[in-house]
């Protein structure tokens, strides 16, 4: 398996550090500071440091000594660049109030700012924000990148990240970090392969008016690299799907039951609507078939827990988990991590939660944070793309978490590949997905 990179709690920082020299650790942090400070910023000759009293205000002390020994002024009133050591990894809940006095007064400089190992008011072990928070340009942060770094709304407050050596180890961590060798786990497809062993894929959905949503799934499923879609939907839209995906094998909805027995994966829930019968059909789906499933859009409305007889995915936005766990998306969008979190525990199976920091949880493991796209990403269409990604790498027999983790991976990396990074539409990134999985 790809090895992903660490994502550290102040926790495991703190155990990973036990046992070092930390005025050594001390003088590397306060270096890297200065360094990255004149590699990003050449031109600034006015620094204003913001220290607080712990070991984070002692690497920005050490990183002013040395900018002053390098010619830079140390100054209070208009700097060019404002270093923030104020608080650090410590943090739990808000800043006191003098602290967040000090983190508006550095927002409202309007120069850029550089936060030593984490914006301050950001909680590193969570990227929860619950009070004022320093809005960074770059972060300098050591050994390797904290959660509060990856996971919004922190990943928002930190800009461009660098990860400065300090000296330690490498340590395992709870959380890790998804990388573009994820897609090496992929399975591809042998000599010996035929369309059905490739994988066999069944899209459930494209009702009326919702067309377009099946067909994503179905086409994103194919450029994935399976073998074999079919497509269930409503007899009226048949005609419509015929003309949207040639490739796909298409039969009414009534069919769904008997075609899903005979499918690698199932991919439940694009355009499906939410009346009466499309709610029951979810219900037997899951209840009934043996197969691995992808559970998204219209399927995941009302959705209950239940013992399920094959791995399930469940891939939300922030208002479906919302819905799915009874709270507000506010509430989601404020703690993703935890919300994430509670809802694989909930239902039993492996939930992704969608944005620019897609978060892929299971019952009793760690999160993987899968963070490689573009914000052209945010358009309709995308997550019926990654619906059918995801049905695709489990139709190829992997893992229910890492198959997600790298559909994750292949749809973020595709939207860096198509020719549009302004204006790109989810058809887009269909296209450009077998150049985002080409490993040769």
């Amino acid at each position: 398996m790809a090895e992903l990179e660490p994502l550290y709690t102040a926790d495991e920082m703190r155990a990973a550090e036990a046992g070092h020299d930390v005025d050594a650790m001390m003088q590397r942090a306060g270096a890297a500071v200065a360094e990255e400070l004149m590699r990003r910023f050449p031109d600034a000759r006015r620094v204003a440091l913001y220290a607080g009293g712990g070991a984070n205000g002692g690497d920005g002390r050490i990183a002013g000594e040395i900018l002053r020994a390098q010619g830079r002024e140390l100054v209070d009133e208009q700097p060019d660049v404002v270093i923030d050591a104020l608080l650090g990894t410590g943090l739990k809940g808000a800043p006191r109030e003098e602290t967040s006095r000090l983190i508006e007064e550095i927002n409202a400089t309007g120069v850029p700012v550089l936060a030593v190992d984490i914006p301050s008011g950001v909680n590193a072990s969570t990227g929860e924000v619950a009070g004022a928070a320093v809005r960074a340009d770059v972060t300098v942060t050591m050994h390797g990148p904290k959660v509060g770094l990856a996971i919004a709304p922190g990943r928002f407050h930190a800009g461009d990240v660098h990860v400065a050596d300090i000296g330690l180890e490498p340590a395992e961590t709870e959380h890790r970090l998804v990388t573009p060798e994820i897609l090496a786990e992929v399975p591809r497809r042998s000599p010996g392969d035929n369309k059905y062993t490739a994988g066999h894929v069944l899209v459930v959905g494209g009702s009326s008016g919702m067309t377009g949503a099946a067909a994503l799934a179905a086409r994103a499923a194919f450029r994935a690299d399976v073998g074999y879609v079919t497509i269930a939907a409503p007899a009226e839209s048949l005609p419509v799907l015929e003309t949207l995906v040639l490739e796909a094998v298409k039969r009414p909805l009534e069919q769904a039951l008997e075609v899903a027995t005979k499918a690698k994966a199932l991919a439940i829930g694009p355009g499906l609507g939410r009346d009466k019968e499309a709610k029951a059909l979810v219900r037997r789906l899951l209840a009934e078939v043996e197969v691995p499933a992808v559970v998204d859009a219209d399927a995941l409305f009302e959705l209950e827990p239940a013992e399920w007889p094959a791995p399930r995915v469940l891939t939300p936005h922030e208002g479906e988990l919302a819905r799915l766990l009874d709270t507000d998306s506010s509430e989601v969008a404020a703690h993703r991590l935890a919300s994430v979190q509670e809802a694989a525990e909930r239902f039993g199976c492996v939930v992704v939660l969608k944005g620019e920091d897609s978060l892929v949880a299971a019952p009793g493991r760690g999160v993987l944070v899968s963070a490689l796209g573009l914000p052209s990403l945010s358009t309709a269409g995308t997550g019926d793309v990654l619906t059918g990604i995801t049905a695709a790498f489990l139709a190829k027999g992997m893992e229910p978490q890492r198959a997600a983790a790298a559909a994750c991976a292949a749809q973020q990396l595709a939207s860096h590949e198509a020719r549009q990074r302004y204006g790109l539409v989810a058809s887009d990134v269909v296209e450009a997905l077998p150049h985002a999985l080409a490993r040769d």
